[in-house]
């Protein structure tokens, strides 16, 4: 593709972004077909939302993939959307309260708190939804697994409350964020796309030094999920170090020392 094509086309991406179109291709379009026959698409969808859907892939095919994907020896299968999915999205959207019991560590049904809900999250190691909220009486951040909720209802809030519960949410967020400085080894420049994805669950932004054709990735996470970073750059292995967060570091060198004295035990 010479110079002016691609001028060309970033033009025409540039205009279809700013009118809200999006463009789908033929594989995308028999990818959804294959998926909307799962039997989480009815849970994920409304019964009007999927029957427009299959009605715009109508002369699509499937996804054929017999004979190319094989399953073997996988876990225990969880699901990825949650029926209680929706209800809660609309609670939030809705900017009110709410009244919630659950299920604590020993299966007890807890007694009825009243809260703020502000987000669902998903977990990709536990493979479970989260719904967090904001617990009025203790003025705490609380996570609770989609699975052990028993019990949600909707509570009228004031305007007025709710912007001044959410002021408190973003403190605390403020105040449990950190930011931890990775830099890419210049060696493995060109392996950039690939350390990028591996941090695709972080914030990030990327800072390149020019005269030192360095590229350094600054991640802003929840303290809660440091040591799920730690499983991320121990995987990337030598193309990344630590340089800014000390606790991190020396959680790092003990992982290290701890791996060499097991293959220095199995030599002797």
């Amino acid at each position: 593709m010479n110079p002016f094509e691609k001028i060309f086309n970033y033009q025409i991406l540039s205009s279809l972004d700013q009118s809200g179109t999006y463009m789908v291709t033929s594989h995308e379009r028999s990818w959804l077909k294959s998926m909307l026959l799962r039997p989480a698409a009815k849970e994920a969808f409304t019964a009007e939302t999927l029957k427009k859907l299959n009605a715009l892939l109508d002369e699509d095919p499937c996804m054929d993939i017999d004979g190319i994907l094989i399953e073997k020896a996988y876990s225990r299968e969880k699901q990825v959307y949650h029926p209680l999915i929706r209800s809660l999205r609309q609670l939030i959207m809705h900017k009110n309260g709410i009244t919630i019991r659950y299920k604590t560590k020993h299966d007890v049904i807890d007694y009825a708190k009243h809260g703020i809900p502000y987000k669902l999250e998903y977990s990709m190691v536990k493979r479970e939804w989260y719904l967090l909220w904001y617990y009025t009486r203790n003025q705490t951040m609380v996570s609770t697994k989609l699975d052990t909720i028993a019990m949600i209802t909707e509570q009228e809030c004031p305007q007025e409350k709710y912007d001044r519960y959410m002021a408190d949410i973003q403190r605390l967020q403020l105040h449990h964020k950190t930011t931890v400085s990775v830099q890419v080894i210049r060696q493995f420049n060109d392996e950039l796309s690939r350390i990028l994805y591996a941090f695709s669950c972080f914030e990030k932004e990327v800072i390149y030094e020019a005269e030192d054709n360095r590229y350094t990735i600054v991640l802003s996470l929840s303290r809660q999920e440091l040591e799920y970073l730690l499983s991320k750059i121990r995987f990337l292995g030598k193309r990344v170090q630590i340089v800014d967060h000390p606790h991190l570091q020396q959680r790092m060198s003990e992982t290290a020392t701890k791996a060499l004295l097991r293959y220095k035990e199995a030599d002797l």
